[in-house]
């Protein structure tokens, strides 16, 4: 705490900076496993943890060694301690077998930088081994990027940065009607096959998606739809009829009416403001 030079009075630290304090790895115990971080081992773990994308660190033979408040956050784990020194990636028998990632994490340990897309975080096994309380989630489906750092031809350490390219929430049937329509957005809307694909009738799904959601999951689809065309609108590479055809719609067609009310602009509008 700092003292008042007016009044000579302490004055109280601010919650986030408690919070951050307080949720910080023992730095001491950190830094045996970074020969590499000197004199700003500190300061830079404040900044990985204040970082809004999750990140976590393992020392070269696997062991988890930090994570930052990112990742805790979006895995809703409260005590680092409980994986901490604890989870080792290269013995994850889940990841490595079940989920058939061992190719991917044994190369993230050797000299290569390695991603892994679309891969699904094993939230169930988190809270079977006592790590998480609660699911924060359903499902979520995250890109990892991997980076090994050496010195003097050893591997010391793998920082791990997760990308979320999809979280579902909420009830988990919802979540997997949203999941279906993520993973077939490119054809056209078929309400038979959502329903079917979460086993219940289209008016019940309707139902319950309108009541969870705040849409249906026609608009959910078209959002989706939508949001593939404006990525693919930002490649200045492609033309407006390219890139409408790339998702599997007509730039003349009924989408067109739709891009206009989901984002209130036409294509080339669109273009003009995000150039």
């Amino acid at each position: 705490m700092k003292k008042n030079n007016a009044k000579g009075q302490v004055k109280p630290k601010s919650p986030a900076k408690v919070r951050r304090e307080a949720d910080s790895p023992d730095f001491s115990d950190i830094i045996k496993y970074f020969d590499i971080l000197k004199e700003n081992d500190e300061p830079l773990f404040q900044v990985l943890d204040m970082f809004p994308i999750p990140i976590e660190i393992f020392a070269a033979d696997g062991t988890a060694v930090y994570a930052n408040l990112a990742h805790l956050d979006l895995n809703n784990i409260k005590d680092r301690s409980t994986f901490i020194g604890k989870y080792n990636a290269l013995k994850d028998t889940v990841c490595l077998d079940q989920m058939g990632y061992r190719e991917e994490f044994e190369r993230a340990f050797s000299r290569e930088k390695v991603i892994i897309k679309n891969f699904p975080a094993p939230i169930d096994d988190l809270v079977e081994r006592g790590v998480v309380k609660e699911k924060p989630y359903e499902k979520a489906i995250l890109d990892i990027y991997t980076y090994p750092v050496w010195k003097d031809d050893k591997l010391i350490f793998v920082v791990a940065v997760f990308v979320v390219r999809s979280l579902y929430l909420g009830r988990p049937d919802v979540a997997k009607a949203k999941e279906y329509m993520d993973r077939h957005w490119r054809g056209e809307y078929a309400p038979e096959k959502v329903a079917k694909s979460v086993n219940m009738s289209v008016s019940q799904l309707y139902k319950l998606f309108k009541e969870h959601t705040g849409m249906t999951p026609g608009d959910y689809h078209k959002k989706i739809k939508v949001e593939h065309i404006k990525g693919k609108l930002l490649d200045k590479h492609l033309s407006i009829k390219e890139a409408f055809s790339a998702c599997g719609e007509d730039s003349r067609g009924w989408m067109l009416k739709v891009f206009k009310e989901v984002t209130g602009v036409n294509p080339t509008q669109f273009r003009k403001k995000n150039r």
